[in-house]
């Protein structure tokens, strides 16, 4: 059998750059694309915007056929409104013009303010935030181009920990765990979910080997980790070896500063999703194409490690949890 190709955009972005080494890892070529070089020498790279649609086709075209296209592109979150869209529109028309497998990375945002716990693939999407109607948008988008004949598949996750690059885990979670601090922006018995990303990107190479078994248009939930803050909190301590104090974000601070700093704006407006539990739910038909889960602990492990390099010699599973 031939080698397959992927051609990977966004791939000097954080889940990017996990898909390069995760298709690498199993055989894959590689095609990466980023608008400034950075990306893994294992790859071939094509520097480029990903809105330059006939660019992009024409160097992929140069480098053979392409069977699959990975849409790991993510614009800066305060530009989302701006660019989310277009970037979509551009990597459908890449993938229907190379003949390829479309594959985009979804997230919970498409269910709303009053999402229930339990996510499964066939749950209404109905939500009232700007980045939530985006993100039903470009979805919608994949099913029509599924009608019209290219193949795409939306694998969705909940917040990415792992791979750090610009996430709430290390940005704002773990942080400042090395001076024994931990920030958790919402109440400590809910539910949320999480997504370690070099599990994320296995999974989305298996899903690609199997591509030719599924159906035009899929939408596969990915469970990754459905845990409360407590559970979080006791995760990161013995994966640390060491207690942390727990502190909350200023919610209303960051939502009347809004008004003059957009970052705060654009994370305010997501706010709901710490305050209501939610976990997603990988049907019975779609278990079996997903990675395995990597240990929770040894996941924070390595992901604070990476954050924190200090934190390497730390003797895991001796800390007490907060508060003992």
């Amino acid at each position: 059998m031939s080698q397959s190709t992927v051609l990977i955009l966004g791939a000097n972005g954080r889940l990017g750059s996990a898909l390069v080494d995760a298709f690498t890892s199993r055989g894959w070529r590689v095609l990466a694309q980023a608008r400034r070089p950075g990306v893994s020498p294992a790859s071939d790279s094509i520097i480029a915007d990903m809105r330059d649609v006939d660019r992009v086709v024409h160097s992929a075209r140069g480098a053979g056929s392409v069977d699959v296209v990975v849409n790991a592109a993510n614009p800066i979150y305060t530009r989302w409104a701006l660019e989310a869209v277009a970037m979509n529109t551009a990597a459908i028309s890449i993938a229907k013009a190379l003949g390829a497998t479309l594959m985009l990375p979804g997230n919970v945002y498409n269910f709303g303010a009053d999402l229930p716990e339990a996510l499964r693939s066939n749950t209404m999407q109905q939500a009232q935030t700007r980045k939530g109607q985006i993100r039903i948008a470009m979805e919608q988008a994949l099913a029509v181009a599924a009608g019209q004949g290219t193949q795409a598949i939306v694998i969705r996750a909940g917040d990415f920990f792992g791979c750090n690059a610009g996430s709430w885990f290390d940005q704002a979670i773990a942080k400042d765990v090395p001076n024994g601090k931990l920030t958790y922006p919402g109440p400590l018995d809910r539910v949320h979910a999480w997504a370690y990303v070099p599990d994320l990107a296995a999974s989305f190479v298996r899903v690609a080997d199997a591509r030719q078994t599924l159906a035009q248009f899929e939408n596969i939930h990915f469970a990754g980790y459905a845990i409360t803050g407590a559970e979080f909190v006791r995760a990161v301590e013995q994966a640390t070896g060491r207690a942390v104090k727990v502190g909350g974000l200023p919610w209303l601070l960051m939502r009347l500063g809004g008004v003059v700093m957009p970052m705060w704006r654009e994370l305010a407006e997501m706010s709901y999703l710490w305050q209501r539990p939610h976990q997603l739910v990988t049907s019975a038909a779609h278990q079996h194409l997903l990675a395995p889960a990597t240990p929770l602990e040894s996941a924070l492990r390595d992901s604070l490690v990476a954050l924190h390099p200090q934190l390497a010699n730390a003797n895991a599973g001796a800390a007490q949890p907060a508060g003992a």
